[in-house]
This record gives C-alpha cells, structure tokens and sequence, in this order.
C-alpha cells in the first residue's frame, strides 16, 4: 500500500521579526499562506525507514527533516512499521519557501495514513513543532497568521482570506540560495531591523480589518540583512517596480523573491527581465495562492 502527499510552498506575504529570544530563537509575527506549486512525497511500507530524491543535492540521511518526521512519529505512536520516501523536489533550496519543513509535515500525514490513522491531530502538532518553527503552518491549507518563533498558528480571518485565496504569485530565485542561520545571524548583529512587536500587531490588525488589497500588507525586515550581502535581490526588486510596477519582496529569509501580478500580466516578459538580471539558471514559476 503507498501514500501520495502533495507538499507545498509558501510564502511570507507578511514577516516582522520583532527580537532575540533568550532561547536563541527569534520572535515573530508572520502572514504565510501556502500556494499551489510544491513538492510531491511517496511513502510506501517498507521494513525501515529510507529515502531517495530526485534531486542530487537533497540530503536523504538522518539530517533530512522527513527522515526526523519518521523517528519523531515512531517514538510518539509507538508504530513499528516502516516507510520507503520517494520525494520528487520541485522546491529549490535555500529559497525561504518552507521546502524542509513542508515536506517534514507531509511525512507525518503519509505515515499516519500508512499506520491507519493512530496519530491524532493535536499529536501530528505536536511532533510538527518540534521538528521546527515552520512546520506549524503547513498543518492547514489555508493562510495564517504565525507567532512566537512560528510555532502558534491561526487563520485569518475569512474576509482577509478572500483578499488571497487565488491571488497570482510569480516566484523567482537566483542561482544561489541563504542559510536560514546565517540570515537570523546577520539580523541580530546589525541589531537595528527588528520591528516592535506591538507595531507589528498594530501593522497587521490594520490590514485585517481594511479592505486593502494584498499589495498593501507585503513587508520583510530580514531583507536588509539580506540585501547587505547579497546585492542581486534589491537590484532586480527595485528593477521589476521601476519597469513593471510590480511590488516584489524576498520570502522568508530568501533568497526566493516573489511578485503578485495581475491575470492580466503577461508572465514572459517578467520571466525574461529576471533571466536578464540573474543568468539562465535562475528559478522563474508561475503559480497562485493556494
């Protein structure tokens, strides 16, 4: 018997990092929603548990967050069984777009179908906030609001939904990709990005309860560490606004970078500006909000 688990992307349409823990993990306040484009993850019964990736730079050891899905099912279920993972990777690393964690909360779901749905709800949480600050809001299909270091979800409310749900999103990343760490890293040594988190509640409870478009929530203060470095990204954000008066900002802690043209925008013209800007090996997609 195998299991098919489809394992999105997502974007951070909105990411106020508000402040160092004593813990070493960062405070947030966060809007993610998930888009139609992602992963796919097949698991099948097997003896123990394994995995093998299309793609050649996928780690599929134990460092491998579907792999530390699988032990963290096993020992919170007691499940004695065991999968083979076969992941087809659409996701490019080091983008910013939730890959890992993604494909950490697939694990979970096709293991639990396997093992005949043992594992509750509110455990599959469990385990997926252990395994890390994004896996919460892969939980649900839906956009969210993320705090704490990501690991308190909840929805938006319907109305704000509305504003999203089907949105066009043009997703772009050039050839190399950010260490999370070291992006995190660079933000607290500069000491001078974080937003207060009263401003940031303040920010998103005022777009909440507007009737603004998406356009108008759309803010990231890990993009100037970011930029600092790596001077590609605002160079080619600043060009696409200039010439295409597109709003684009980098997801996460990049180095994806996302746009949210109109259906009525041609995708070609965009996709040739950036392969202009970032050579021919850059990721262009065209997908929605989920």
């Amino acid at each position: 018997m195998g299991v098919t688990i489809f394992s999105p992307a997502k974007i951070n349409l909105y990411l106020a990092v508000t402040g160092r823990r004593a813990d070493g993990f960062h405070d947030l306040v966060s809007v993610a929603a998930p888009l139609e484009f992602g992963d796919t993850l097949e698991a099948d019964e097997a003896g123990e548990f394994s995995l093998e990736c299309d793609v050649a730079d996928v780690p599929v050891d134990g460092s491998n967050l579907i792999l530390q899905a699988a032990a963290a099912f096993a020992a919170a279920t007691g499940w004695k069984g065991g999968a083979r993972f076969k992941l087809t990777k659409r996701i490019p690393l080091g983008a910013g777009l939730g890959g890992g964690s993604s494909n950490a909360v697939a694990a979970l779901r096709a293991l639990n179908q396997l093992a005949g749905g043992i594992a509750t709800e509110a455990q599959i949480a469990a385990m997926a906030a252990e395994l890390g600050s994004d896996c919460a809001l892969f939980l649900r299909n839906v956009p969210v609001v993320m705090r704490g270091r990501g690991e308190r979800v909840e929805a938006l409310p319907d109305a704000a939904t509305r504003r999203l749900r089907g949105r066009r999103v043009l997703l772009f990343k050039p050839s190399f990709g950010i260490s999370t760490p070291w992006a995190y890293g660079r933000m607290a040594a500069r000491g001078a990005d974080y937003l207060p988190a009263a401003e940031a509640e303040r920010r998103l409870a005022a777009w909440i309860g507007s009737d603004a478009a998406v356009e108008n929530l759309l803010f990231n203060n890990m993009e100037p560490a970011a930029f600092e470095k790596f001077t590609a990204l605002p160079v080619m954000l600043e060009r696409l606004r200039r010439e295409s008066g597109l709003v684009a900002r980098m997801s996460g802690s990049g180095s994806a970078c996302f746009a949210l043209p109109g259906d009525d925008a041609a995708p070609a013209p965009l996709e040739t500006r950036i392969r202009e800007g970032w050579g021919p090996v850059a990721f262009v997609r065209v997908t929605r909000l989920a």
